[in-house]
């Protein structure tokens, strides 16, 4: 793609961003999103082919439906209550309605059948800002509506969300589609701690976007696209290899790692609030998803590719790829359990 235009499409969907994340007002929240979704397209047809040229239609297609089902509920919300303000949703099929785009734009189940097929039509760089940047804008808002929201469908939604992430992810050798039914998974957890304490939903936000970005970094300077081409990663980057084993048990949310520290806390916030069935179904659900990343971890650290050569020399050639951000990426991803505490006080 051309420097400039792509230059000029990254600062229009980080400015698309911003505009929703600083508004107050439904209208400009929703010309932010827009903003948004036009300049994704460019992104995911990056490279012109026919899966990504699909790809980017279904993106374009779900994405209008739910822009169209929140400016309906906006439309009716202004009719009840004659106001745009964001904090004020007060007519029930307004809120509904708006609660069920956002969740389409999130990618949360039963609105979720988008994600992993439009995340594998496209380059990994592509699906890295659709799995984690994506999710800023809606997650705002949701953030915002957090107070009047229909909370018995923000809890079906999130046991769905948890229960299809994990399940959808058991029978995919594709790491894209993996890495897409995670996120379907984590978007679970965010929505359902949503009414009882916002913060650790950001906080849940912002440490699944280090480990996603972290593991779609190595991926992409491995140049690993599926799980038989994981098999080679020990040969070649054998230090590449240990951290996205790490990363992936962080993912999953083992201690003594940084993926530990949401779910630890979300946890307590449950069962502080005398919900004790529904952390437990949340836990019971994510052994799913640490049954796939343990998948990932056996094809890459514990498998070697068979070979006659008894010499394991790498025989491609060097990779010219940058990686400035990973070693600081894949401190924090895995690191930042010890700072529990002080996270926990600033809720």
């Amino acid at each position: 793609m051309n420097p400039l235009a792509l230059s000029l499409i990254l600062t229009t969907l980080l400015a698309g961003t911003l505009i929703t994340m600083m508004s107050s007002h439904w209208l400009t929240a929703w010309m932010g999103l827009e903003m948004n979704m036009l300049t994704m397209i460019p992104i995911l047809m990056k490279t012109t082919n026919p899966r990504s040229t699909e790809a980017a239609t279904k993106y374009f297609m779900t994405q209008a439906t739910a822009s169209m089902m929140l400016m309906m509920a906006l439309t009716i919300n202004l009719m009840y209550s004659g106001q745009w303000s964001i904090m004020k949703m007060t007519n029930p099929v307004a809120s509904n309605v708006a609660l069920m785009a956002l969740m389409t734009k999130l990618g949360s189940a039963p609105f979720h059948f988008w994600v992993p097929e439009v995340t594998q039509g496209v380059e990994l760089t592509s699906g890295m800002i659709l799995l984690t940047w994506q999710k800023l804008a809606p997650l705002s808002l949701l953030y915002q509506m957090a107070t009047y929201t229909n909370t018995n469908l923000i809890y079906l939604s999130g046991l769905l969300s948890i229960l299809i992430g994990g399940w959808g992810g058991l029978n995919q050798t594709q790491l894209r589609k993996i890495l897409a039914y995670s996120s379907i998974s984590h978007m679970g957890w965010m929505l359902i701690i949503l009414p009882f304490n916002p913060t650790l939903t950001l906080l849940n936000l912002a440490i699944y976007i280090l480990l996603t970005l972290s593991i779609f970094m190595i991926l992409t300077n491995t140049l690993t696209t599926s799980m038989s081409s994981l098999t080679l990663m020990w040969n070649k980057t054998p230090a590449m290899t240990i951290m996205l084993m790490t990363t992936l048990l962080s993912l999953g949310g083992l201690p003594p790692l940084s993926g530990f520290t949401p779910k630890w806390l979300m946890i307590h916030e449950l069962t502080k609030n005398n919900s004790i069935i529904m952390p437990l179904t949340m836990a019971i659900m994510t052994l799913l998803n640490m049954y796939f990343y343990m998948r990932l971890i056996y094809y890459s650290s514990l498998t070697i590719l068979p070979s006659t050569n008894n010499m394991k020399m790498t025989w491609q050639f060097t990779n010219t790829k940058h990686t400035m951000m990973l070693p600081t990426l894949i401190t924090l991803s895995n690191m930042l359990l010890p700072l529990t505490p002080m996270i926990s006080m600033l809720e």
